[in-house]
Order: C-alpha cells, then structure tokens, then sequence
C-alpha cells in the first residue's frame, strides 16, 4: 500500500500562527489557528505540532512545509520560505479562481494584492507603518467601547445615525470614541464610523489594484460583518469571503509546498 504525501504551509502572524495540511490534489486535510503570543517560533512548531496530531500524522507524513507571514524566519524546520503577499495570492485564487485581487487585512497591517489566473502577483501596496485599518487598531477600539471583538460586525449593521470619525492615529482616534461615548452617541454609530473611516482607507489604498476580476478578502478582519459591508459599498461590488479567512495565507504555503516538489 502506498502512504498518501501531504504538505503544510505554516503561516505567522503578528496575532495568530495558521497551519495548514493539504493532500497532492490540493484538499485541505486540516487546519487550526494557534495565538502567536511573545514567541513566534514556539507558536509556529505547537501550530504544527497540533495540526499534525489532529490529523493522525506525523512529521514523516509531511514531504514539504512552507512558511510564510513576517514571522516566517521564526520556523527553522521549514524548507523554504514565501513572502504573505504570494502565499495570499495564491490561496485566494484556488479558493476563488477568478480573483484578480485581494483585500488582506490582518493584525498589523492592511494589503492590496493584484494577481494573474494563476495567482500570482503583479502588483500589490501596503499598510504597515501604523496600526490604523488593522486588527490591532479594532481590538483597541472594542476594548474602548467594552466590547469583543466579534461583537463589532453586529454592531455595526445596526447603525442609524451617521458619525464620522476624523482621526485613524489609534491613540487620537480612542480619545474620539472617548469623546463620542461622553456625548451619548450610541456604540452602533460609533462602531459604523470606525468601519467607514477604516473603509474609507483601505479602499484609497486598493483601488488600484482593482483590474476587473473577482475581489476576495482575507485575514481576520474578512470575519467582521460590519467592515465587509462598508468595503462593498465602496468597491460597488460583492466581496469573496472565505469560510475561514485567516488560513488563505496558509493554504498558500502549502500550495507553494506542493508545486515546489
């Protein structure tokens, strides 16, 4: 009897470590999403470790793994490495073939990624000089409404009045929600104007690498309702959503480690 091979693709965040197992014909055998913490290289091998248990394999099982995300120098036991830009590419396209661009939006920056049938990049921009339109940036005004983070997408749909926030420095921008909860404006019309203004940006941001296909969003932020609404309000156009949008990343990695056999 020949054993199946599987690769992984390991996939390090500034929040969380993403591992994903596929099969040779690209099937997703398992997948789990780990907190990185204060150390990236342990949560990348319990990432792993846990993923391999999972799925009642062992290390042997694996022909290739790839990692990827800013902490991807934090896995000494990959075999090669891919920058988050290709990694998201390339999961997005298998997962919606007729992507010709991302929206990743992820714990410490934001990115527009622009790619070919093939997923692969031909232009991208980022974010990731500060943490306004990011994850980091909602967590902290979540926190500052004494809200979860997954309460903010509900939230938002249920907005009645319009309020603009004119700030995106996250220290300025919770001394305005500060203000905001002061005055008596409700959480849903603060939480709305957040989304707006972090819309707002990012759409500035990605417009360009619009190119006529199919626009997928990634990364944890892709859970939150809210911001998926505004960013299709502004786009004109239905935004593809992953069933879980923080491994596409990962499942890139793996793909990659599949095609470099």
């Amino acid at each position: 009897m020949i054993e199946k091979t599987y690769y992984a693709g390991i996939d390090i965040g500034s929040l969380s470590a993403e591992t994903v197992i596929i099969d040779s014909d690209k099937n997703i055998i398992l997948y789990n999403i780990y907190p990185t913490g204060a150390n990236s290289e342990a949560a990348g091998k319990l990432s792993f470790n846990q993923a391999l248990s999972q799925a009642g394999l062992v290390r042997e099982n694996i022909k290739t793994i790839v990692a990827t995300g800013y902490g991807r120098i934090s896995v000494p036991f990959a075999d090669k490495k891919v920058t988050e830009i290709s990694c998201h590419g390339r999961g997005a396209q298998h997962l919606f073939p007729q992507t010709g661009a991302i929206i990743d939006i992820g714990g410490q920056d934001s990115k527009g990624i622009q790619v070919d049938k093939n997923g692969k990049v031909s232009d991208f921009c980022m974010n990731d000089k500060c943490a306004a339109g990011t994850g980091r940036f909602l967590e902290v005004m979540a926190r500052t409404l004494e809200l979860k983070l997954s309460e903010l997408g509900e939230y938002s749909l249920k907005s009645k009045e319009k309020i603009a926030i004119s700030s995106m420095c996250t220290v300025f921008a919770e001394s305005e929600v500060v203000s905001l909860i002061a005055q008596g404006k409700a959480k849903e019309d603060i939480v709305k104007g957040l989304h707006t203004a972090i819309g707002t940006r990012v759409f500035n941001m990605v417009k360009r690498m619009i190119n006529g296909g199919q626009v997928t969003m990634t990364g944890g932020v892709a859970k939150n309702a809210g911001m998926v609404k505004v960013l299709e309000e502004k786009l004109g156009m239905k935004l593809n959503i992953p069933e879980e949008p923080q491994i596409v990343g990962a499942l890139g990695a793996a793909i990659f480690a599949l095609e470099s056999k």
